[in-house]
């Protein structure tokens, strides 16, 4: 729980949200948390454990020092190893996604839900993770498969239980009609998305209008509520029946939408409506302005979509625009008991977002629950006995350094930690690779071959991972010496006595 100076209360289990929030001032753990927050833009997932393995380099790299081994040495034989192990993870660790079952990607999802407040309803949300994501898949001109999630809109509602929440196929709008008069429903629509006011037209600021003839003040008035209403009338003679505006609406305005049976819909998001444009080939309009200094609105500006309507979920209405047809949206309607909840829901299931996206982008797996950790912990050590150099040392704490992950897992989960990593170990040293893919079943506290029990995770997950730990490592390694720049203040009364 993160209690900031305000008094706002934060509830989370993900790495790179608590040390966001935390108020660090030591230069060296710094860099620690913008490693943690690199991990989280690039995968999306392992932010905690890439800290983890960062100080816990640092930590033996510091006992090396100790003993006498120059930092230069630590350093070379900390980059040696992350190469080492980085061939190693895309030789013996790496599986195609096309070479497993169909469960994969699933799989994929619920292994990064497994340690998230909403564990114990991985299944649901693993499911909605996956069929999101696939839902906005685009391929580039070279076939590329691309899955750009920001396209799932995630909205979030109280009341219900989290396992409430639910995948809508469409885009969810949290917004009401601007009216109740307007119709709650429209087929077949066609969508103005407007960043204009389309409320009466006030000049702009400086814009004096001066008048000679009294009489003509009515008339002026007059013409300020007929712009809007031509504006209105541009739209309708395009063929809209749903307008969205990120500015306001007045009720002169709402009069005529009533009328023509449109639904308007005001003080919309920008980002919504750039989403919304995307997804139903319409155009986000700044201005009716042409080019000979007229006001037109193009029908092919409009975007198309099955149905909008609005809908009440929970305490509040949304507008739900479905059957999109330039490509598909999805949004996702969380449910919980409070914000704090509803918060840390969005961002486990975006970080699971994330681990399928890279899983489907990439289409390699390797196992986790430690059996990478394992696997490198034991390979290091043998390649540092062929090293006849002090990098051996540095080797082989880089390889003590990453039983860390399978430590702190077994500990997390009231294990006796020295004896499941012994376990462990014997189980990766039988011969003929028997156990490659074997980690920790957290369940019932035994060793398991994970790859079939289907705990897995992006392999670029662990490969970033241990790239960013070592490279965060070998930054302060490289430090000599912290030089605090320290403000000079003004000696007293000396700004007041010179003019």
């Amino acid at each position: 729980m993160l209690v900031d100076d305000l008094g706002d209360v934060n509830i989370t289990n993900d790495g790179a949200t608590i040390l966001k929030q935390l108020d660090v001032t030591h230069p060296a753990a710094k860099v620690l948390v913008e490693l943690s927050n690199l991990q989280d833009q690039e995968v999306g997932d392992g932010t905690t454990s890439v800290v983890l393995i960062a100080a816990e380099l640092l930590r033996q790299a510091n006992q090396l020092i100790k003993d006498g081994v120059h930092p230069t040495s630590v350093i070379s034989g900390f980059n040696l190893a992350k190469k080492i192990s980085c061939e190693y993870i895309k030789k013996n660790m790496v599986h195609d996604v096309s070479k497993l079952d169909a469960d994969t990607v699933l799989n994929v999802a619920r292994t990064t839900i497994s340690s998230k407040i909403i564990g114990h309803d991985g299944d649901h949300f693993a499911h909605m993770a996956v069929n999101s994501v696939k839902a906005v898949e685009q391929v580039s001109a070279l076939g590329k498969k691309k899955y750009p999630i920001s396209q799932v809109n995630i909205l979030k509602a109280h009341g219900k239980s989290a396992k409430e929440s639910e995948l809508v196929d469409g885009f969810a709008l949290n917004c009401t009609r601007a009216s109740q008069q307007m119709p709650s429903g429209i087929k077949n629509a066609k969508i103005a998305l407007l960043d204009i006011d389309l409320r009466k037209t006030r000049l702009a600021m400086g814009v004096q209008v001066v008048v000679n003839d009294p009489s003509k003040l009515e008339a002026i008035r007059e013409r300020e509520n007929e712009i809007t209403r031509d504006r209105i009338q541009l739209l309708i003679n395009a063929g809209a029946n749903v307008v969205l505006t990120t500015k306001g609406i007045d009720d002169a305005a709402l009069k005529q939408f009533v009328e023509s049976k449109m639904i308007a819909v005001r003080r919309c998001k920008k980002s919504d409506l750039q989403s919304i444009a995307t997804a139903t080939g319409g155009k986000l309009v700044g201005s009716l302005a042409d080019e000979s200094d007229e006001e037109s609105f193009d029908p092919s500006w409009l975007g198309e979509a099955d149905e909008v309507s609005e809908t009440r979920v929970g305490y509040g209405d949304l507008i739900y625009i479905k059957g999109t047809k330039s490509r598909r949206a999805q949004s996702i309607i969380l449910r919980g008991a409070n914000d704090y909840m509803l918060d840390e829901v969005d961002r486990s299931l975006h970080d699971a977002m994330c681990a399928v996206k890279r899983c489907l982008e990439s289409n390699k797996v390797s196992p986790g629950g430690g059996a990478c950790e394992a696997a490198l912990n034991l390979y290091l050590e043998d390649y540092a006995r062929t090293l006849d150099s002090k990098d051996q040392l540095a080797v082989l704490a880089f390889s003590e350094a990453l039983l860390t992950i399978p430590k702190n897992l077994a500990i997390n989960a009231a294990f006796d930690a020295i004896e499941l990593i012994a376990q462990l170990r014997a189980a990766h040293a039988l011969p003929n690779k028997e156990g490659q893919f074997y980690g920790l079943d957290l369940e019932k506290g035994e060793v398991r071959d994970n790859l079939k029990a289907g705990v897995l995770e992006p392999a670029m997950s662990k490969i970033k991972s241990l790239r960013f730990a070592t490279e965060a490592a070998i930054t302060i390694l490289r430090i000599d010496d912290s030089i605090n720049m320290a403000k000079q203040d003004d000696p007293k009364g000396m700004a007041s006595d010179h003019y």
